[in-house]
């Protein structure tokens, strides 16, 4: 890459740290006068973080084959974090922002324009993101932060485990056992720009089950205002979501057990007509949401050595999103093809109902088994069918349908205690291209003093089109039309008509994304004397080919495997666990570099906006710092700072504060909270209509629990 001083600097300092501290460590000993007592060095005190997700073996972070952050649903609570896309902020090289009408974007690294199409999302081992889009709908996400128990983020290709859509990582939302959730919770908050989130639960457990039954809303006004033609206007961008959920686990035997799982999710993402609207709208083209899934998953376990799952989910998401439009006869000659005659110009506007109804089903099945041969060899594998389906008179001209199947497994090897090896890999076949894929992963840990890591990680991941991007049908069908147009009522007036041809790639085939990643990284923890030094960094070296990037839109469809792109960074992810206070920090650089390699024909000032737009949601350096601390008399305060630089020439820094106490009685306990946001850079962040006027935002928090 052209430019490294920078880069050179950031991972000089992260090899120091590296190299130094296990020496550090060593050093220790051989001084027992000096510090004593500082470090444990034999592990036998230590306690060291599981990762569950990675390679679907649950595996220690000395054992893991990359980088997984880790966090649980008491730091998302501690924090007063107000909404789940907000705790990825605490995840390195994470940016999170909104677009459109307050629609929160979350990506790594981030190698998209607004949707989030390259990140594998779950909740429970069932796949979360959208179907046709293949994008992440963080405001219809069916879960509540008080049903969390921990967030684990892939940081890195995650595809061998995953598959396709876990191409920059993976991102799986654990959520809390109903086991440990008995009794009845009830807790609201609220705040600035009408924010209002209320939750409630009822469960129950006994020695052969436990349930958990849960209502949740979310409600905000949204941004105070937007920008127009140099003036500022009312935005019309909040939303009101209610999301009930439904948990238990049923216990057969000591070696078998059923989770049932199922979810509904309904209400409104309030879109702007001046943001948002298409073709002369008049109206609000707000989206009616209405969701729902079952997930049932069967335990089993032939020793304690050898288990399996059997996993089924259903998922339905059907968004309706409907506007009134108007323009005048003029305009609406333009649209309508050579075989319709033009209507007389003079005859008043063209007054009708447009939408863009979307509804897409997910059918999923996957049978896992895990083998434990032995201490030092250890094999999980399995297999996974899934069926997509989406309808839309707009976007598809009907249903549609894909169809994917995979063979996954690890194999973790530690032919002595200070090495061991990862080995997986990902076969998938689907019908978006009618190919199929390997994505492989290869690693080598090197573990010191059973408290420290040194990992090497190889990686390839694929992506495919989505439906959206590979087979399109666009358009628009006018309904309710006035008149004197009546005879275009149910006519349908295609997209393809209204583009460029000279420029268009609408229609014409796409081929998979690829990349080749490669990781070295260190984790150690430290026992010192009355606290647990956590320290963790990451240099990554990902290079992508073939990356589909262009335009999508009513007036402009330009996508093709046009872009080359490399990216290098350094991330660090460190903790300091002391008896009641809890530090942690964070801080990512990234540097990328893009080469165009589409049609040469194509403009120069094309070619590099093209290339531009793959790098419009990366941020070249970002971090976190948190402060947890208890206090006396069930006192408890935190403090967070987070920043992100240079996204669309634009910077995210935000403090906040929380100041709670909690109660416990003899049969109930109760929580007060106080939290404020404050804005340290007032300008709006990514969108120049992300518009906060007050740079202090608070939130008051109440809570019981019987």
């Amino acid at each position: 890459m052209s430019n490294r001083r920078p880069l050179v600097t950031c991972l000089g300092v992260s090899l120091a740290i590296s190299a130094l501290l296990p020496v550090t460590a060593q050093a220790q000993t051989e001084s027992p006068d000096f510090m004593p007592g500082l470090l444990g060095l034999e592990g036998e005190h230590s306690e060291i973080p599981e990762v569950l997700t990675t390679t679907r073996l649950r595996q220690s972070k000395l054992r893991v084959p990359g980088t997984t952050t880790i966090i649980t649903g008491d730091m998302i609570r501690d924090l007063g974090v107000m909404n789940l896309v907000e705790a990825l902020r605490l995840v390195p090289g994470m940016v999170v922002g909104h677009w459109g009408s307050t629609n929160p974007v979350a990506t790594y690294h981030g190698t998209s324009q607004y949707e989030q199409r390259r990140l594998q999302v779950q909740i429970d081992g069932r796949t979360a993101y959208r179907i046709s889009l293949a994008d992440v709908d963080w405001l219809g996400m069916p879960v509540a932060l008080e049903n969390i128990e921990r967030i684990e983020v892939s940081r890195g290709p995650n595809s061998a485990a995953y598959g396709i859509n876990a191409f920059l990582g993976s991102i799986n939302i654990i959520t809390r056992s109903p086991q440990d959730t008995a009794g009845v919770e009830a807790y609201t908050s609220v705040g600035s720009r009408g924010h209002l989130r209320t939750f409630t639960s009822v469960g129950d457990t006994d020695a052969n089950k436990s349930w958990r039954l849960s209502y949740e809303k979310r409600k905000s006004n949204g941004f105070d205002n937007q920008i127009d033609g140099g003036e500022e206007i009312p935005f019309h961008d909040g939303h009101d979501i209610n999301n009930f959920n439904f948990d238990s686990v049923f216990r057969i035997d000591r070696q078998h057990s059923i989770d049932v799982r199922a979810g509904v999710l309904d209400g409104v993402n309030e879109e702007d007509l001046e943001k948002s609207g298409k073709l002369g709208a008049i109206t609000n083209p707000d989206i009616i949401m209405d969701d729902y899934y079952l997930h049932v998953r069967f335990d089993g376990a032939f020793s304690p050595d050898h288990f399996y799952h059997i996993q089924a989910s259903y998922q339905n998401q059907r968004q309706r999103q409907r506007w009134t439009v108007s323009f005048p006869a003029e305009d609406l000659n333009d649209l309508l093809p050579p075989s319709i005659p033009p209507f007389p110009e003079d005859q008043g506007p063209f007054i009708a109902d447009l939408n863009e109804d979307l509804e897409e089903t997910r059918q999923e099945i996957e049978l896992q088994d895990t083998i434990i041969f032995s201490d030092e060899f250890k094999l999980v594998s399995g297999v996974g069918y899934r069926k997509d389906t989406f309808n839309s008179e707009t976007f598809f001209n009907g249903k549609g349908d894909n169809h994917q199947s995979r063979v996954f497994a690890n194999a973790e090897y530690s032919p002595f205690r200070w090495l061991t090896f990862n080995a997986g890999g990902n076969w998938e076949r689907t019908t978006t291209t009618d190919e199929d894929y390997f994505s492989p992963r290869a690693a080598a840990n090197f573990i010191f003093n059973s408290n420290h890591a040194l990992r090497f990680v190889f990686s390839r991941a694929v992506r495919t089109p989505d439906a959206y991007e590979q087979n399109p049908d666009w358009s628009y069908t006018p309904r309710n039309v006035q008149s004197p147009f009546e005879a275009l009522d149910g006519s349908r007036i295609l997209v393809e008509d209204l583009l460029d041809p000279t420029t268009s790639t609408y229609g014409q085939r796409l081929e998979e994304e690829w990349i080749t990643s490669r990781e070295i990284s260190y984790f150690g923890q430290f026992n010192l004397e009355k606290a647990i030094l956590s320290v963790e960094v990451r240099y990554f070296n990902d290079y992508f080919r073939d990356m589909i990037s262009g335009f999508i839109n009513e007036e402009e469809w330009f996508i093709a495997n046009n872009v080359n792109l490399e990216q290098e960074g350094v991330e660090l992810e460190t903790s300091l666990d002391f008896s009641g206070t809890k530090l942690r920090a964070t801080y990512a650089y990234l540097e990328q570099e893009g080469s165009y390699i589409g049609d040469p024909a194509l403009p120069t000032n094309t070619q590099d906006k093209v290339v531009d737009l793959l790098g419009r949601l990366s941020a070249r350096d970002s971090g976190s710092f948190a402060w947890i601390q208890d206090l006396p008399m069930g006192f408890m305060t935190s403090a967070a700072m987070y920043w992100t630089n240079e996204v669309r020439d634009t910077r995210f820094e935000r403090a906040d504060f929380r100041l709670a106490r909690r109660v416990d009685k003899a049969n109930y306990s109760y929580m007060l909270a106080l939290t404020m946001q404050h804005y340290l850079n007032p300008k709006p962040w990514i969108s120049p209509d992300n518009r906060i006027e007050d740079q202090n935002q608070f939130f008051v928090e109440a809570g019981i629990r019987f």
